[in-house]
């Protein structure tokens, strides 16, 4: 490919880089969230019959832990390609902001759909189903021509990721059946998982010093094949006996409520009230009511209602919705602040970051502990409650000079949000019985997709709207139309040589910081919300941990 990014060049991200930064922790954080949930098993181990654990079984393992390395490693360098990206296919703002929404709404539409269809078609097949899309939709976006283009390519990458996540977290809970094994087996897939996610950014980094921002996509396509091939010969197939068909008017009827609710936020808060937004709320209510209702009367519905009745059930799925929320929603623009205001280069962003996963591959050996400890209410609540002490030290860090608060900040919170996500997911998804894995995987799942596009949705346009409010006066018009739309555009189309377009840009600089430190702020009280819920509804009785 030909090199549009010299080492010259300031790249500047975009809205854009805020909504791919979702798709960075949006699978960043979804392997922390499913990758680590059976790490959160390293709990009470009752006795039961198991299958043995031969070589071919930790070979499949490591299929399945490269299947969600190259999604964990996707979602991470599309982060830092989004400023080279803005600057080749010139985006609008509503166009930067599908680009990364787009991923989040197809999984988060279509995950609970296909963990059922994996549980009717096999796992296996859906998964190298999902494999070869995600692998020739890489292939689409890498060398998109527009952006509509583009848009389309990430749509198929969504519905491809929605095909793979649900599938490996099957497969590894029918492989291993055992527990202790179980709980290894999840421990090395963690870990690779979070070292995709460490290793994405550095990689990308390198690559965007030299390559076309399309090679971030590129570097997909091997590891695919890798999966493919290997998952042909190694991986068994495993699918639900009672093979139960997939209700596709519950899926539709998920998907739109989904996508409605979505959509109404960001078009509130991007261009204010109107008509649409009333539809589209009434639409996605109206979707989402009915989807309620029939899942109730189906006898093998997408989503077993009946298991909210639980507080403990239905107390884990609020905190790690809202967790991820949270987490997602602030940290998805991160690599941008980091470049824009900042001034690092995509390498530099990147290294920057690798604290939080650093900190969440700690989290590995310390769930067991903190669980037998503190009890696993506790514990999730004690996670969100430094989730929230991370994220009030980054609203204090992005308006001081030097990285060292920002490095110290992303620690806390890659723990505390690792440790509430582990735990929780674990709670969600250990809830149904093993003909049923894809389906409960979809829960957990589900909650942590709706808790990143709402994230992006809602604390993203916040912090554009309070970027927006603290914009100075600009008398110049064309300067004031560039700098509203979002500071990558003023950065990007003006002569920043210019007197008064510096000035003006410094400007922009500060209120772009003021709107990180609100949107900080938020979330961290969201987290605080979640944290008192957690300790009250989810049970705390002592478990003892699984050594391994």
């Amino acid at each position: 490919m030909a090199c549009s990014l010299s080492s010259g060049e300031d790249p500047r991200p975009s809205d854009q880089e805020r909504s791919a930064e979702a798709a960075h922790l949006l699978t960043t954080v979804y392997m922390r969230s499913t990758a680590d949930h059976l790490v959160g098993t390293v709990m009470l181990v009752t006795s039961t019959t198991s299958a043995p654990v031969t070589a071919r079984s930790w070979a499949a393992l490591g299929i399945l832990t490269l299947a969600v390395l190259l999604l964990a490693i996707d979602g991470t360098v599309l982060a830092l390609a989004v400023p080279a990206l803005s600057a080749d296919l010139n985006p609008t703002a509503t166009q930067l902001l599908w680009i990364g929404d787009i991923y989040s709404f197809a999984l988060a539409g279509l995950l609970v759909t296909m963990g059922n269809l994996a549980d009717r078609i096999g796992r296996k097949r859906l998964l190298l189903i999902g494999s070869l899309g995600f692998g020739l939709s890489s292939l689409l976006a890498a060398f998109a021509t527009s952006p509509e283009m583009l848009i389309a390519a990430r749509a198929i990458l969504g519905i491809s990721g929605a095909t793979i996540m649900p599938s490996t977290l099957a497969l590894v809970r029918n492989i291993f059946t055992d527990p202790a094994q179980r709980t290894r087996a999840i421990a090395v897939w963690a870990a690779g998982a979070t070292a995709g996610a460490a290793v994405g950014p550095i990689v990308g980094g390198a690559l965007l010093e030299h390559f076309h921002w399309g090679s971030v996509f590129l570097i997909n396509v091997p590891i695919m094949v890798l999966v493919l091939i290997g998952g042909v010969f190694l991986l068994p197939e495993s699918r639900d006996p009672r093979g139960a068909r997939v209700d596709l008017l519950s899926a539709l009827s998920s998907f739109v409520a989904i996508v409605a609710i979505v959509y109404a936020i960001k078009h509130v808060f991007a261009e204010g009230f109107d008509w649409s937004v009333a539809v589209a709320v009434l639409v996605g209510g109206a979707a989402g009511w009915w989807f309620l209702r029939r899942q109730h009367r189906l006898t093998r519905p997408l989503i077993d209602v009946s298991l909210f009745r639980s507080p403990a059930f239905s107390g884990a799925v609020m905190a790690n919705t809202v967790s991820i929320f949270a987490f997602v929603g602030l940290l998805f623009f991160f690599s941008q602040y980091l470049q824009l205001v900042r001034g690092l280069n995509p390498l530099q962003a990147g290294l920057s970051e690798l604290s939080a996963t650093v900190a969440s591959i700690i989290v590995i050996g310390l769930a067991g502990f903190m669980v037998g400890k503190l009890g696993r209410g506790r514990a999730i609540s004690v996670g969100l409650g430094l989730g929230a002490i991370g994220l009030g030290v980054l609203a204090l860090a992005e308006g001081l000079d030097g990285l060292a608060g920002i490095i110290i900040g992303f620690a806390i919170v890659g723990f505390g949000a690792g440790l509430a996500m582990t735990l929780t997911t674990d709670a969600v998804v250990g809830a149904a019985p093993r003909d049923r894995a894809g389906a409960a995987s979809s829960i957990a799942e589900t909650a942590y997709e709706l808790g990143a596009a709402l994230g992006i949705a809602v604390l993203g346009s916040v912090q554009l709207a309070f970027y927006r409010a603290h914009l100075p006066a600009i008398s110049n018009p064309d300067i004031e139309q560039s700098m509203r739309e979002s500071l990558a555009t003023g950065l990007t189309q003006l002569d920043r040589t210019a007197p008064d377009v510096a000035a003006v840009i410094e400007q922009a600089k500060h209120a772009f910081t003021v709107g990180m430190q609100w949107t900080s702020v938020i979330a961290a009280v969201l987290l605080i919300v979640a944290a008192a819920i957690a300790w009250r509804a989810i049970p705390s009785r002592a478990e003892t941990p699984v050594e391994h």
